[in-house]
Parts: structure tokens; sequence; C-alpha cells
């Protein structure tokens, strides 16, 4: 029994929540059960609402600056977490990852210049590097044993091409939840270090990894490898804090941190919000319980997905995630194009899921879900599901 409640379905619609009533902005209907975008359907830990309580009863929200209460939190936690020792000079603060690979291909890269991704993959790398005039350079995942794997093959002689500046790992991976071992993010980063290749590790999801399972931090590989490498982290798919806006991007090279500080500056971008400053703090300073008992509501959810799957969606492929709480499943053996198969999700089975192709062409007739949420709301998004691919068979 956990301290900790995951069971409770929370009302979200009337706080302005994307996920919940956005809907028929993303898909055309409000009628759907969303389990699609990337924050989760719990409350995050009590002290980080106490600590947001705390703050917002002050009454004054000026512009807040970077403490050093909150640079200490971040270096503990990395610290106690992952074994990663890192200097607070090394944080450079931003309101999200997402606005940082941005500002970062601009800093790093020229326009024109190819930037290397391994899709099917998280689709606001697609639009940060086509955006701002670069090309994305496609080293596509390959499936082996029911197992996504990299191509290192294909990724060296991607990474040779002189034109190619950037690489942006997702790690762990988003969609396909591969957590990557040791030696698979040792060869990416010593092939970037080969072919003199600046590596952008985005390791937002780093914390949400399942036993047996171990995240490899990057830069912990070797201190070439550190100065070749940034490293995106934020708290927010940790805790559900996406909308406090708090990402910390941590530069270990000192000439690429000024680069990217100059970049900041001419875009205007500067302080931090007084609740993402508090909520993180208390995140980081006293979390680590509230994430160990997620962890394993999580492992039950996705135990639950599996055993589902297998007795009432047999033609569906589930892609257990090793890390991330999104699970990649492959529809293809329906044999519906991509508008049926849509169609299939959100109006027959009235779910929100994010339809695979936007990860890139490798992942047509694929969906992913969000397993986030009270094991309810997985079960009727599951049970929508099957009545809707049973209405299919007849």
């Amino acid at each position: 029994m956990t301290a900790f409640d995951f069971n409770t379905v929370h009302q979200r619609k009337g706080t302005h929540s994307i996920k919940w009533e956005f809907n028929r902005t993303m898909f055309g209907s409000d009628d759907l059960l969303p389990m699609w975008v990337a924050d989760m359907d719990f409350a995050c830990p009590p002290a980080v609402t106490a600590a947001v309580q705390q703050r917002a009863a002050h009454g004054i929200y000026g512009y807040t600056g970077i403490s050093d209460a909150y640079l200490k939190s971040v270096v503990t936690w990395m610290q106690q977490r992952h074994q990663w020792t890192i200097s607070p000079e090394w944080i450079v603060f931003i309101n999200g990852v997402v606005p940082a690979l941005n500002m970062l291909l601009q800093t790093f890269s020229h326009p024109g210049d190819f930037v290397v991704i391994q899709p099917p993959v998280y689709y606001p790398f697609f639009n940060a590097i086509n955006n701002n005039g670069r090309h994305p350079l496609l080293n596509t995942l390959k499936e082996e044993n029911g197992r996504y794997v990299m191509d290192l093959e294909d990724l060296g002689e991607k990474l040779k091409n002189p034109r190619t500046s950037v690489m942006i790992l997702c790690s762990p991976h988003n969609p396909v939840g591969r957590v990557w071992s040791r030696s698979e993010i040792s060869r990416v980063a010593e092939l970037c270090l080969a072919h003199d290749v600046l590596l952008i590790s985005d390791e937002i999801h780093h914390d949400l990894v399942f036993a047996p399972h171990r995240h490899q931090i990057t830069a912990m590989l070797s201190d070439e490898i550190a100065h070749n490498t940034i490293t995106c982290t934020a708290p927010s798919k940790t805790f559900n804090l996406a909308g406090l806006q708090a990402s910390n991007i941590i530069i270990t090279d000192e000439k690429k941190r000024r680069r990217f500080t100059q970049t900041l500056e001419r875009n205007g971008v500067f302080g931090i919000n007084p609740f993402g400053s508090a909520a993180t703090i208390a995140a980081y300073e006293s979390g680590a319980p509230w994430l160990d008992a997620l962890l394993d509501y999580l492992t039950e959810n996705l135990d639950y997905l599996e055993n589902f799957v297998k007795e009432h969606l047999p033609e569906v492929r589930l892609f257990r995630p090793e890390g991330t709480y999104l699970a990649w499943m492959d529809f293809r053996a329906l044999g519906l194009d991509q508008t049926a198969l849509e169609a299939l999700i959100e109006k027959d089975a009235g779910v929100a899921l994010n339809q695979g192709y936007i990860f890139g062409d490798s992942g047509i007739g694929f969906q992913r879900m969000n397993v986030a949420c009270p094991r309810s709301l997985l079960e009727e998004g599951l049970n929508r599901i099957t009545r809707a691919v049973a209405a299919q068979r007849r």
C-alpha cells in the first residue's frame, strides 16, 4: 500500500487543460477520452502543492531570478538520483525543452545544415529543425526481435556528411520507449566526436525508467563526451509540472554555454516563473518517495496493458516501454489505411491517442498511448478500443 493516491480520477475540465479541453481543436471532437499528450492525470507530489500554495500566499509575483536554492536542488537531484556530479554554473534555465531545442539549433548550426534524428521520434524534433531552416537527416530505428535498436552503421554514414552539424538523441526514446544501453549511448557519442557533430541529448524522461533498466546519462561517459554534449532535462515529466514551465539545460563546456546564453539574451529569455521555481525545489528536495511510488503504479498499469492487449487485442503489437509512460502500439495487422485507423480510434472508439505518423513515416500504422492515468481510465480506454476493433472484425 502506497501513501500516495494514484487511483483517484481528478476533474481536469475547467483548468484549461490542453489534454482534456482542447480535443476539438486537435481531433475535431470534445467527446473523447484523452490518452495522448504526455502529461499525467495524477496530482503532483504533496510537497510540491504545499510549496506552490505557500508561494501563492505571499501575494506578490514579480520578476523572479534563478536562486542558489534552485540550482542546489538540481545539482543534488542529479547526484543522488543519477550519480552525476554537476556544477551549478553548468545549468542554463529555460522555460521548456522544446524552446531550448529551437535555440540550440539557432546557436550551433546554420541554415541548410543537416540535423540527425532517429525516427519514429518526438515530432517537435522535426518542427524545430524545419522551422529553423535546417534539414532532418533520418537515422531510422530498426526493429529486431520485437525491440527497436539503432542502425549504427547508417548513423556513422549520416554523421560523416559534411553538412551534418548536430544530432538530437532522444534518451529515453519517445515514442518507442527504449532505454538505451551504455554501449549504445557510448557508440553514438563516440561517432559524434569522431565526426565533429554536436550531440544534443534530450533526457527529459530520464527519471521515468523501469527496473531492471537503468538510464545512462550521456555526458557522464567521459570528459571529452561531456564537452561535446548538451543535456536537456526538466522536472516536468517526472513530477507532472509541465504547466509551470521549468527546464534545465546542462552544458559542461564553458564556450558552448556562453554561446547558448547569448542566444537566450538575444531572444529576450530571462528569469523564471516563481511557481515553477518553488515547485522544482520542492520536487527535487522531497519528491523521491512519490516518484518511487509512481514508478510502481506505472509498472502495474503497463502489466495491465500488456495482459489486456494479449487477451483482447491480439492484432495489436505492444512495444512495452523500458522508460517513459508512453506505450507504442502497432495496429498495422488490422489492414487499415491511416484515415481508417484514425476513424477507428477517434470516431468509433472515442479515444484520443497520438497518431504514429506524426513521429515520422516509420510510425504509420502505429499509435502512442499515455498510460499515466488512474487504472480505471486505462481500463475504459482499452475497453473502448476493444469494442471498436471487434466491430471492425465483423
